[in-house]
């Protein structure tokens, strides 16, 4: 297969290298990934400005952009032709439920799906500091056939795993709700404006017997299959009749 490999952690990230490793022994592998570490970026994407692309080796390309840039110039101007699937990783940390809010690794899949081309999200949970990619990789590279079969046009699929040197099982999970409790600390600074630095803070995680989450913490790896599109919820007669809204 052909395949656009990309992340949010930047081009020389090791959990980018290690599954393209793995990748390149049996497919044609083209990287075009950020130029540096553009974690939480979610959805964005470069519209007022040029892009900057640099060719590091052969199929491989750092961009100044964030990871949506990176799946959409991949797909329309860097390959040399489509790509049969996109993969967006592999991320260093997790990113269970809520957290695809925010990750340019999940947006980068979710972009790719947009095209009717298979996009797959992989990240990486550490709970001791370590950070082991080759197995998770290795899971990967040895099922992307039967992976690419999840994916369908406004669907991309979620892989979530521990940094571990062997896993129980996969299975099949729905996305945890997750709440975080951030903090910011804002500085007011001699020049006069005020500069606030992120600090994050602790994760809770809620969610039923078959999410993401505890699939993760109970050492399977985990695959969602995710809705790309905006999903509404209909206002009900009863609401509507309720409300008293004016011209």
């Amino acid at each position: 297969m052909k395949i656009l490999l990309t992340n949010d952690d930047g081009v020389h990230a090791e959990g980018l290298l290690e599954l393209t490793k793995y990748l390149e022994k049996n497919h044609d592998v083209w990287v075009v990934a950020p130029n540096k570490n553009r974690s939480g970026v979610s959805h964005g994407i470069t519209m007022t400005e040029p892009l900057r692309f640099c060719e590091l080796d052969k199929q491989r390309f750092s961009c100044s952009g964030v990871p949506v840039d990176c799946t959409f110039n991949g797909i329309k101007g860097i390959l040399d032709e489509k790509p049969d699937i996109v993969i967006s990783g592999i991320n260093k940390g997790a990113n269970l439920g809520t957290d695809i809010i925010f990750s340019g690794t999940a947006a980068a899949a979710r972009q790719s799906s947009f095209y009717n081309i298979p996009g797959i999200a992989v990240s990486l949970a550490s709970f001791d500091g370590s950070w082991n990619y080759s197995s998770l990789a290795d899971f990967v590279s040895k099922n992307l056939e039967s992976l690419v079969t999840l994916c369908e046009q406004d669907i991309f699929v979620n892989i979530n795993a521990a940094s571990l040197s062997s896993y129980k099982g996969y299975k099949f999970t729905s996305l945890s709700k997750r709440s975080y409790k951030d903090k910011v600390s804002v500085y007011n600074a001699p020049d006069g404006n005020l500069y606030s630095f992120f600090l994050g803070g602790d994760v809770e995680s809620f969610g039923d017997d078959d999410s993401d989450e505890k699939a993760v913490s109970e050492g399977y790896i985990s695959i969602s299959r995710v809705l790309s599109q905006p999903v509404s919820i209909k206002t009900d007669l009863q609401m509507q009749e309720s409300l008293c809204l004016t011209l």
